[in-house]
């Protein structure tokens, strides 16, 4: 009894340190990015580890960097691979030219590593790629087709630029620029059982026009409906965004395609008060709780949505302009705020 009563006792710290620090085990809905944008970041095989450490159980990465790939073999990592835009042209040109890519970036790893879901471009609809996206869909779809791989989800990843309006959600609608190749798209991924990926940062809008986007509302923290679109009420700016996307997918012919949400993060510096670790903090632990609850949103109550935080590191090459303090982690894998 006595042995008993001090692995009891041993158990109990363990677990209240466990806690302390933060090592709480993620959903299996909740993934983190790993961008790759920095000359002071760790090596693969060690950034494998902290996620295996906080208990991640899905990363997205934007390209088959192999030194990624070969660290997450045998990881139970579950892998959302992006093909990257400069990619995309030639990929457009064959099915030989998809038939190479996967046998180099893909083929080599199905023994060791789950992938979920493989992402033809990111955020290039619109714009001058947005017409290469669907024929490398559809020769990826073949290569899939032909190894038996259903398990694998042919993709693309929009950004809220691809909306032309989205307030009230119900008002969403894809760009007039974007229509025609997203009824397309949609088709493709509502034959296939296929989700969309969507980028959806309230930061964005609340950092763009705080006068009328009120922090509480971008943060999940609003104890009232702050919007009222007819019979739904929205009481945060993530829920109202993913159901702008389902209103102008439904209106785009793709009602029956859901979501994942690829990237929505906060920044913890490099745009005054609008950017501290307290708010950074605050949105990421609140997503990761409202995805992890799976509620829905107010126009799909309980539909299940996948999500990714970006990212997991602060990096210092992203390109002139944009935000540098996304990470969750700093180069030297301190948590910059506890999430997990």
């Amino acid at each position: 009894m006595e042995v008993l009563h001090w692995i009891a006792l041993i158990l109990s710290i363990l677990a209240t340190i466990h806690n302390h620090i933060g090592l709480v085990e993620a959903s299996t809905d909740i993934g983190v990015c790993y961008g790759m944008l920095g000359d002071d970041l760790p090596a693969a095989t060690e950034v494998v580890n902290l996620y295996k450490k906080y208990g991640i159980g899905k990363i997205r990465l934007f390209n088959p960097n192999p030194a990624a790939l070969h660290a997450l073999r045998g990881s139970n990592i579950d892998v959302t691979l992006g093909i990257p835009n400069e990619d995309l042209a030639n990929l457009a040109g064959s099915q030989g030219a998809v038939n190479t890519w996967f046998a180099a970036n893909v083929e080599p790893y199905l023994n060791d590593i789950v992938f979920n879901h493989i992402a033809v471009g990111n955020e290039v609809i619109p714009g001058s790629l947005a017409v290469h996206v669907l024929p490398v869909m559809k020769y990826l779809q073949n290569v899939i087709n032909d190894k038996n791989l259903d398990s694998i989800k042919v993709t693309t990843v929009l950004s809220g630029t691809a909306l032309a309006s989205s307030y009230p959600p119900s008002n969403g609608a894809f760009k007039p620029e974007a229509s025609n190749v997203m009824s397309a798209i949609l088709a493709f991924l509502s034959a296939r059982g296929s989700p969309l990926m969507i980028n959806v940062y309230p930061y964005s809008a609340y950092s763009s026009d705080p006068a009328n986007i009120h922090l509480d509302y971008a943060q999940f923290t609003a104890t009232s409906p702050v919007v009222q679109d007819r019979a739904l009420s929205y009481y945060n700016l993530f829920d109202a965004t993913v159901d702008a996307f389902f209103a102008a997918m439904e209106k785009a012919g793709g009602g029956g395609v859901g979501v994942v949400v690829s990237e929505s993060g906060w920044p913890s510096d490099g745009n005054g008060d609008f950017t501290t670790p307290e708010l950074a903090g605050t949105y990421n632990r609140n997503f990761l709780k409202h995805i992890t609850l799976k509620a829905g949103t107010p126009k799909r109550p309980g539909a299940y949505i996948e999500a990714y935080i970006f990212a997991m590191f602060n990096e210092n090459q992203k390109p002139s302009g944009v935000e540098r303090h996304f990470g969750l982690f700093y180069p030297n894998m301190q948590p910059v705020y506890p999430v997990f």
